[in-house]
Protein backbone atom coordinates (compact mmCIF):
# COMPACT_ATOMS: atom_id res chain seq x y z
CA UNK A 1 0.00 0.00 0.00
CA UNK A 2 1.50 3.42 -0.71
CA UNK A 3 0.47 6.85 0.33
CA UNK A 4 0.85 10.16 -1.73
CA UNK A 5 1.65 13.33 0.19
CA UNK A 6 1.99 16.56 -1.85
CA UNK A 7 2.04 20.38 -1.36
CA UNK A 8 0.45 22.93 -3.81
CA UNK A 9 1.74 26.28 -3.86
CA UNK A 10 -0.17 29.06 -5.59
CA UNK A 11 -0.50 32.74 -5.69
CA UNK A 12 -3.88 34.81 -6.14
CA UNK A 13 -3.03 37.61 -8.22
CA UNK A 14 -6.25 38.94 -7.77
CA UNK A 15 -6.72 38.91 -3.96
CA UNK A 16 -6.37 41.98 -2.33
CA UNK A 17 -7.25 40.19 1.54
CA UNK A 18 -7.15 37.02 3.55
CA UNK A 19 -10.79 36.67 3.18
CA UNK A 20 -10.58 37.07 -0.69
CA UNK A 21 -7.67 34.80 -0.41
CA UNK A 22 -9.33 32.60 1.96
CA UNK A 23 -12.11 32.12 -0.74
CA UNK A 24 -9.97 30.82 -3.63
CA UNK A 25 -8.24 28.14 -1.63
CA UNK A 26 -11.25 27.17 0.51
CA UNK A 27 -13.07 26.71 -3.02
CA UNK A 28 -10.12 24.79 -4.99
CA UNK A 29 -9.52 22.82 -1.62
CA UNK A 30 -13.32 21.46 -1.84
CA UNK A 31 -12.85 20.79 -5.67
CA UNK A 32 -10.13 18.95 -5.11
CA UNK A 33 -11.24 16.77 -2.62
CA UNK A 34 -14.75 15.77 -4.49
CA UNK A 35 -13.33 15.38 -7.78
CA UNK A 36 -10.42 13.15 -6.79
CA UNK A 37 -12.07 11.57 -3.55
CA UNK A 38 -8.95 12.58 -1.50
CA UNK A 39 -8.11 14.53 1.23
CA UNK A 40 -6.93 17.98 1.09
CA UNK A 41 -6.43 20.87 3.26
CA UNK A 42 -4.64 24.80 3.69
CA UNK A 43 -1.42 23.87 5.24
CA UNK A 44 0.17 26.94 5.46
CA UNK A 45 1.10 30.79 4.01
CA UNK A 46 -2.26 31.82 6.24
CA UNK A 47 -1.17 35.12 6.84
CA UNK A 48 -0.17 35.84 3.18
CA UNK A 49 -3.11 37.53 1.01
CA UNK A 50 -2.08 36.24 -2.55
CA UNK A 51 -0.36 32.87 -1.54
CA UNK A 52 -1.46 30.04 -0.31
CA UNK A 53 -0.34 26.26 0.11
CA UNK A 54 -2.74 23.29 -0.38
CA UNK A 55 -1.46 19.30 0.89
CA UNK A 56 -3.29 16.65 -0.35
CA UNK A 57 -2.91 13.07 0.56
CA UNK A 58 -4.42 9.93 -0.61
CA UNK A 59 -4.08 5.77 -0.53
CA UNK A 60 -2.87 3.41 -3.42
CA UNK A 61 -1.93 0.52 -4.60
CA UNK A 62 0.86 0.84 -6.74
CA UNK A 63 3.44 3.45 -8.11
CA UNK A 64 1.05 3.60 -11.47
CA UNK A 65 -2.10 5.01 -9.94
CA UNK A 66 0.03 7.16 -7.24
CA UNK A 67 1.80 9.07 -10.38
CA UNK A 68 -1.98 9.25 -12.21
CA UNK A 69 -3.07 10.93 -8.97
CA UNK A 70 -0.23 13.16 -8.52
CA UNK A 71 -0.34 14.14 -12.49
CA UNK A 72 -4.39 14.31 -12.22
CA UNK A 73 -4.13 16.87 -9.06
CA UNK A 74 -1.35 19.40 -10.62
CA UNK A 75 -2.90 19.91 -14.00
CA UNK A 76 -6.41 20.61 -12.21
CA UNK A 77 -4.59 23.10 -9.82
CA UNK A 78 -2.47 24.48 -12.64
CA UNK A 79 -6.41 25.00 -14.66
CA UNK A 80 -7.45 26.75 -11.65
CA UNK A 81 -8.89 30.07 -12.81
CA UNK A 82 -8.96 31.39 -9.45
CA UNK A 83 -5.11 30.89 -8.79
CA UNK A 84 -2.24 30.34 -10.75
CA UNK A 85 -0.18 27.10 -9.32
CA UNK A 86 3.76 28.57 -8.90
CA UNK A 87 5.41 25.39 -7.38
CA UNK A 88 4.52 21.81 -5.60
CA UNK A 89 5.93 19.03 -4.49
CA UNK A 90 5.16 15.35 -3.63
CA UNK A 91 5.84 12.56 -1.36
CA UNK A 92 5.58 8.60 -1.83
CA UNK A 93 5.12 6.29 1.73
CA UNK A 94 5.19 2.42 1.49
CA UNK A 95 3.01 0.51 4.11
CA UNK A 96 3.67 -3.20 4.29
CA UNK A 97 -0.40 -4.06 4.76
CA UNK A 98 0.22 -7.43 5.63
CA UNK A 99 1.92 -6.54 9.32
CA UNK A 100 0.29 -7.57 12.24
CA UNK A 101 -1.37 -4.53 14.16
CA UNK A 102 -1.70 -5.82 17.37
CA UNK A 103 -4.71 -7.06 17.59
CA UNK A 104 -4.89 -9.76 19.85
CA UNK A 105 -5.94 -13.25 18.35
CA UNK A 106 -9.03 -14.51 20.23
CA UNK A 107 -9.99 -17.98 20.15
CA UNK A 108 -13.66 -18.62 20.93
CA UNK A 109 -14.59 -22.37 23.02
CA UNK A 110 -18.01 -23.49 22.78
CA UNK A 111 -18.83 -22.07 26.48
CA UNK A 112 -18.39 -18.69 25.20
CA UNK A 113 -20.34 -19.02 22.57
CA UNK A 114 -23.47 -20.44 24.00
Amino acid sequence: MLVGVALFEIHIGHAQSLKEKRAVVKSLREKIRHRFEISAAEVGLHDLHQRGRIGISFVTLDQKGADRMFQSVSEFVEASSGAALVGWTQEIFELDETVSLGIPHIEWTDEENS
